[in-house]
């Protein structure tokens, strides 16, 4: 299942924006349009791996929606992403304390009631894909653990796979397929196994979908990444 993300924004081109982009790149998105809304169609959804808050919202505000999760029982450590067009409230922190040539901006209150990191308004969809990426990353859960194949990091809470530490960009069933791969390091996966496993159907005599994609992920970690077993189907040995 992919990672769900939760967006709470009132402008709907915003709102629909992000989640069109966050499903292009494999997120799951649940988008609100106020935080009345949020906390009660919320009741019994599966929790989030992320929340991204607008600060100006009608109604209860975006930092009161963070003080409630920050308090809640099981929304507590999830990570939270603001975004905020609020100038009136930045505050201008000289970057020489540390070194650099430049300042940067920082919302006040918003870091000091619990948010992972903020986003200024206007952006682009790319910059806040990567800023989740980066939080997640430092926030990745204890059951999210770094896999390691040889000379790949596979990130599950990233989403992020490095071969040798460089970067490489995968669809989202390419990384599912390598971290099935990874995680039964050793053992000859049939296709139909593979299909029920990443796909979460069978894919009746279609079987050809994972030899494109097994084609797809040798071409960019190496034609040894993943080795066929004949009769069987594939391993990462």
């Amino acid at each position: 299942m992919p990672k769900a993300i939760v967006v709470v924004e009132d402008d709907e081109s915003i709102r629909e924006m992000l989640r069109y982009y966050f499903q292009s790149v494999g997120y799951a998105v649940r988008s609100y349009e106020s935080g009345e809304a949020l906390f009660q169609e919320e009741e019994g959804e599966s929790l989030p791996a992320l929340y991204i808050l607008d600060i100006m919202l009608p109604g209860m505000d975006g930092l009161e929606i963070l003080r409630r999760l920050r308090s809640g029982r099981d929304t507590g450590d999830i990570p939270v992403i603001m975004l905020t067009a609020r100038t009136a409230e930045m505050d201008r922190v000289s970057g020489l304390e540390a070194g650099a040539d430049d300042y940067v901006v920082k919302p006040l209150g918003i870091m000091e009631l619990g948010a992972d990191d903020y986003i200024v308004k206007p952006f682009s969809p790319r910059e806040v894909v990567a800023r989740i990426k980066a939080v997640l990353r430092r926030t990745q859960r204890k059951g999210d653990q770094i896999l390691t194949c040889g000379d790949l990091e596979i990130d599950p809470a990233a989403r992020e796979v490095r071969k040798s530490g460089v970067l490489v960009e995968l669809t989202f069933k390419e990384f599912e397929l390598l971290r099935l791969l990874c995680t039964r390091q050793g053992v000859a996966l049939t296709r139909d196994e593979i299909l029920q496993a990443v796909w979460d159907y069978d894919y009746t005599g279609e079987t050809r979908t994972v030899d494109m994609h097994v084609k797809a992920l040798r071409q960019k970690l190496g034609e040894d990444v993943i080795t066929t077993v004949r009769g069987v189907g594939y391993k990462m040995s």
